[in-house]
């Protein structure tokens, strides 16, 4: 029936957040620091993913710039995945994997932090940017998923690698909007000096 389908997709992403609650919370944690440690500095996130990745690029970049559930000052984020005409001229002048990267070399900054979205942890624009991040000495935070695929081997041991224990990517993506938004709220409860830990 329709209806069982509807509720078993409900059923498997509860039963997936569950499992990584305790997995991703060790990595999410140094994320916080990560980020906290580069906006007090003055530095600045830069995002980026293809597809629904990008979505969330964007969605986390307003909920830094804007704010999340608190008034605060905003903070320094920038979706790559936004500007048609950069994209346009960096895929039509160079090459799609480079949409990324150019961005990345032109606006990053030591101190700046990447936070990079590939649900397969394959995505050769993704890369390319962790490796732009890299030369400029910046710390990447990698959203991926399917045991990290590529990407996993490219990051350094001062990055953060946030990978959702599944194979299907909706449900990979429904784990990241969860994690983005509990950086979101971490952040905030850091800068804010909440004292509920």
């Amino acid at each position: 029936m329709l209806e069982q389908r509807i509720q078993q997709q409900f059923f498997e992403s509860a039963d997936l957040k569950y499992q990584a609650a305790e997995t991703l919370a060790r990595p999410l944690a140094d994320a916080v620091h990560a980020v906290i440690g580069c906006i007090t500095s003055g530095g600045k996130l830069l995002v980026c993913g293809n597809g629904g990745s990008a979505s969330d690029a964007q969605h986390f970049a307003a909920e830094f710039v804007g704010r999340f559930e608190r008034e605060r000052p905003g903070l320094a984020a920038l979706a790559l995945s936004t500007d048609t005409s950069i994209l346009t001229a960096v895929a039509n002048d160079y090459d799609f994997s480079q949409v990324f990267a150019r961005q990345v070399q032109a606006l990053g900054q030591p101190g700046d932090l990447l936070l990079a979205l590939s649900t397969s942890g394959n995505s050769a624009n993704v890369m390319a940017a962790v490796e732009a991040a890299h030369e400029r000495e910046m710390t990447v935070i990698a959203f991926t998923g399917r045991g990290g695929g590529q990407m996993k081997e490219r990051l350094a041991e001062t990055d953060v690698h946030i990978c959702v224990p599944h194979e299907r990517t909706a449900r990979i993506q429904e784990v990241h909007i969860l994690a983005l938004h509990c950086l979101c709220d971490a952040v905030d409860a850091q800068l804010l000096g909440d004292q509920e830990e």
